[in-house]
């Protein structure tokens, strides 16, 4: 009790943190079902991409954009076990780093307890980074192996109906890869918030709050978003040249 009543504003900061992950991924995740946002307009493209590779005889080009993906999500993967290396060699050292943080000015201080406690949560966060880029990469795996065995443009005995179950079903497991890969990118911008716990628990409340806005703002108000949700319908009429006498 007497640690809780000493790092009481430690343990809320957490729990703020918490609420605004865990929040923002029920939010986008119901918003995202009614509403124009990057996952939802995403996932439409890939739909159109499927039903378009079903017309094509040579799939060389749809294979490689998915080994693409994949290589970005094995990138990430590799780049988390090192970030996860570095969190337990400070662990390891974690008096010397708590006698380094407070020689910095601004930075409010914290038992080396507390500092242990701040490094696990990074270190947890950073794990669940690591299963969900894995996790994507094998559902990119799955995809391929979808695109692999996608029917050809001449199969008679495959009806227009499987076609675009087909279609839909690739789509879908596309879609799950990325949405893995989202939850990944979500984790490093949540995780980098972490080390303003260590300069203050206030601060570390104020940059979860501002993370969660700029999620917001790209993931359902972003430029690109606008771009790829408008679709002209009409071409733009010429412009003639009048010459006024």
């Amino acid at each position: 009790m007497s640690f809780i009543h000493a790092n009481l504003i430690h343990l809320i900061a957490a729990l703020w943190f918490v609420i605004c992950w865990g929040g923002y991924t029920r939010y986008a995740s119901w918003k995202g079902r009614d509403t124009a946002c990057l996952a939802s307009v995403l996932h439409l493209y890939r739909e159109d991409w499927m039903r378009r590779m079903l017309l094509r005889d040579n799939r060389i080009a749809d294979a490689s954009v998915i080994g693409n993906l994949e290589r970005n999500a094995s990138f990430f993967a590799s780049s988390t076990l090192i970030i996860l290396a570095g969190i337990l060699t400070v662990l390891g050292a974690s008096e010397r780093a708590v006698s380094l943080l407070a020689d910095i000015p601004m930075v409010q201080q914290a038992s080396q307890g507390m500092s242990e406690i701040k490094l696990l949560c990074l270190a947890l966060v950073f794990v669940y980074a690591f299963f969900t880029f894995s996790w994507c990469m094998r559902q990119y795996n799955f995809a391929a192996i979808l695109v692999g065995s996608a029917p050809m443009v001449g199969e008679r005995h495959v009806s227009e109906q499987e076609r675009k179950a087909f279609a839909a079903r690739a789509a879908r497991v596309i879609s799950m890869a990325a949405n893995q890969f989202n939850f990944g990118l979500r984790s490093y911008y949540f995780g980098m918030t972490m080390l303003a716990w260590f300069v203050s628990p206030w601060l570390f409340m104020s940059m979860s709050a501002g993370v969660v806005f700029v999620l917001y703002r790209r993931e359902f108000h972003s430029d690109v978003l606008e771009v790829m949700v408008y679709t002209p319908t009409e071409a733009p009429m010429p412009e003639v040249n009048k010459e006024v006498s």
